[in-house]
């Protein structure tokens, strides 16, 4: 049978304590039509009833481990969604296991396998058992450093408008020192110019503020690899929009994530954007020096 009206259907999933609740209220709020941790048997009957609504046009779908053999059916519904002529994303929620345990603990809710394990124990397991999921992600978000306010509006910029066939790109900035962002499809390095750090005119500014701005856009290493990084960007959309993904994330780190990176990454988004790419960017360490 096939669907009346193509459906364009989000599979959110993730680990367990990422964000996953926070997420489909997100999406719910933006006009997508939400089920939670429906079976995997029932999710293709679910989609045939929806077709025939003319005002379902969006539906998420939250999927979890909760699910335990119904959830390894998984992959053979999300095979036939797209073989009736849906669109299928996914959107994964990550967290690092020192994150997932502090929350655990905090609510005091246990984990879903913590029945059978130690609560990293659990985390480590149920890692395993999604990692294919994972792979397969049109979305990866990191949650470990974002509160539920900077989670919703990282929903919002992906899922708010819909825009098919268009690359999005999210500009993430960093510290080398806090950890290279795991949800990072490109990382670029910054530490290879003049820092204001050792400027005391500079230091207790931020890559937001013009005077360091200035001082390493200035720099003709830092134009020329801001022209040429913005080439990359442009060579791979193609590609990456023919193999399905629509979402890259790009991380800009330089030591602590408050000079060099932040200029840099306000500067390529705005030649992004010039050139009518969607572009967010989140600053993830600037404030914490």
């Amino acid at each position: 049978m096939t669907n009346k009206t193509p459906i364009d259907v989000l599979l959110v999933t993730g680990m367990s304590g990422a964000g996953r609740t926070t997420a489909t209220s997100s999406l719910e709020d933006l006009g997508w039509y939400v089920v939670d941790n429906i079976p995997s048997s029932l999710i293709l009957d679910l989609l045939d009833n929806l077709s025939q609504r003319s005002n379902v046009k969006k539906v998420a779908i939250s999927v979890d481990i909760r699910g335990g053999k119904l959830f390894e059916e998984l992959q053979g519904a999300l095979d036939e969604i797209q073989a009736r002529g849906n669109e299928l994303r996914i959107l994964f929620l990550e967290a690092s296991d020192e994150t997932l345990v502090r929350r655990y603990e905090s609510s005091r809710r246990p984990h879903p396998l913590q029945r059978e394990h130690h609560l990293l124990q659990a985390v480590a397991t149920e890692r395993d058992l999604i990692s294919n999921l994972r792979a397969s992600a049109d979305l990866v978000i990191d949650t470990s450093n974002l509160n539920v306010h900077e989670l919703r509006r990282s929903v919002e910029a992906s899922f708010g408008d819909e825009i098919h066939m268009t690359l999005r790109v999210s500009i993430l900035t960093f510290g080398f020192k806090y950890g290279i962002p795991v949800d990072a499809d490109l990382v670029a390095d910054m530490r290879f110019l003049p820092n204001p750090y050792w400027d005391d005119s500079l230091r207790e500014l931020t890559g937001l503020d013009s005077a360091v701005s200035n001082y390493v856009l200035s720099q003709e290493p830092a134009k020329e690899f801001i022209a040429t990084y913005k080439q990359l960007v442009e060579m791979v959309e193609d590609g990456y929009l023919r193999e399905g993904k629509r979402f890259v994330t790009i991380a800009v780190g330089c030591t602590g994530g408050k000079h060099r990176s932040v200029a840099v990454a306000q500067e390529l988004a705005r030649q992004l954007e010039a050139d009518g790419t969607s572009v967010r960017v989140v600053h993830r360490d600037l404030g914490r020096e």
